[in-house]
Order: C-alpha cells, then structure tokens, then sequence
C-alpha cells in the first residue's frame, strides 16, 4: 500500500508507538486522524485529533463517519493490567480483552466498509510477542492478544476479497509508558518499530516482527517439541 496521500486512522495515537506511528504517517505523506479517548492530549503537528474509545460502541460509530475517507487504519491502543487469570481480579481480565481483542474487533467492523468504500486499503493489528509466549504474570495480556493474533489471521482471510490487507505487528517490550518498570537493554526503540510497521504496510506484508526477542519466539514456535 502507498501511504503517501493514505488516509490513517490510528487508535491510541496520543502516546507512545501509537504517537510515533502517527507522526512518521505524516512523514510518509499521509492524512492522519489521531484517534484517542481525550482528544484534546494530541499534540502531534499535522494531525487530525479524533475522539475514539475502543470500549464505546457509539464512539466507534462516530469516529468511523466522521473519518470516511479512511484508507488505513492502525488498531494501536490496548492496556496491560498485569493481572493472571486464575489469582487475577476477573474484572481486569475482562478489561483486557474488552481493550485489546473486543476494541480492536468492533473498529475493524465498523471501518472495514469505509475502507471498502475508498477503494481499499489496510489494516494494521498492533500485537505482542506475548501473543505467543504466555507468562503467568501477564495472562489477561497474553490470552487478549492471542486472540487478538487469531483475530487477525481470520480478518485477513474475511477481507481479502475486499480488497483489504490485514497485517499484524509483533514485538517484546518497548520504551513506553506500558513498560516503564523494564530495564532500559530490555526495550526497543518504538521509533525504529513504527518504521518498520510502516514499511511492512507498504509492502503488504501480512506479518511483521519489530525486534530479536519476537523473531526468536516466533522460529521456536516452529521447532519441533524435542527441540524446544
């Protein structure tokens, strides 16, 4: 997909990869809505600041006919509670999956005809190395975006023929706020992931891994279990 003169939505676009994936659209010669709950903290030069709550039915709704001449959107926002599933509060866990695999699904339903309607375009699925590593610690965040993963696969299949190309990003820990309490030579630069997301938008591929860590995970989950 070109994405000089695209027209991006991304969700959470007031801060962290979300911020970064906004500003270097812009670069890229995009049209951007930078979509978040408060829009009034973007404060991104050359932006379209769009009120989006990806837990809100009706905001979805009105941010999708407000931004009709999208071309690509990023389902970016998501939250990690550290909460595990069985010792875990069932609240935070069903906070989790409302966030980062509900949220995601009810944006893509209600852009994937908007898309459509401009003569199609992408989607970007902003996932996790935990969508296939699963610490105890972070369960609700591993089970959402494991389904998040399974959602995309799925979409993909589903929108091809709408002349939509659905990609997911993976990657480990990124030097943002959501993980604050990691050692610095633990977390990527999420400037260099927001470039690499956008370059694989641009070559279509269908899934692209940001750093080491997700590229190593990712070969383990093809090595036999004698090998493991």
């Amino acid at each position: 997909m070109e994405l000089k003169d695209a027209v991006a939505v991304v969700t959470g676009a007031n801060r962290g990869l979300g911020r970064h994936l906004a500003a270097q659209l812009v670069e890229r010669g995009a049209r951007v809505y930078a979509a978040a709950r408060r829009p009034e903290a973007v404060d991104l030069p050359g932006v379209v600041p769009l009120r989006l709550d990806v837990t809100d039915e009706e905001s979805i709704r009105a941010a999708a006919r407000t931004a009709s001449d999208a071309t690509l959107l990023v389902n970016n926002a998501g939250i990690s509670t550290g909460t595990p599933l069985i010792a875990g509060d069932l609240d935070a866990v069903r906070l989790e999956m409302d966030t980062n695999f509900f949220g995601p699904l009810a944006v893509t339903r209600a852009f994937a005809p908007v898309i459509e309607s401009n003569g199609g375009g992408a989607v970007l699925n902003v996932l996790s190395v935990l969508s296939w590593l699963h610490p105890a610690g972070l369960g609700a965040y591993a089970a959402a975006k494991a389904a998040a993963w399974a959602l995309t696969g799925a979409a993909r299949e589903e929108l091809a023929a709408r002349g939509i190309v659905v990609s997911a990003l993976h990657v480990g820990y990124m030097d943002t706020g959501m993980a604050a309490s990691v050692p610095a030579g633990q977390k990527v630069d999420p400037a260099q992931v927001a470039a690499q997301a956008l370059s694989g938008i641009e070559a279509g591929l269908p899934e692209i891994l940001a750093d080491e860590t997700t590229r190593y995970v990712k070969q383990r989950l093809a090595a036999s279990p004698d090998a493991a």
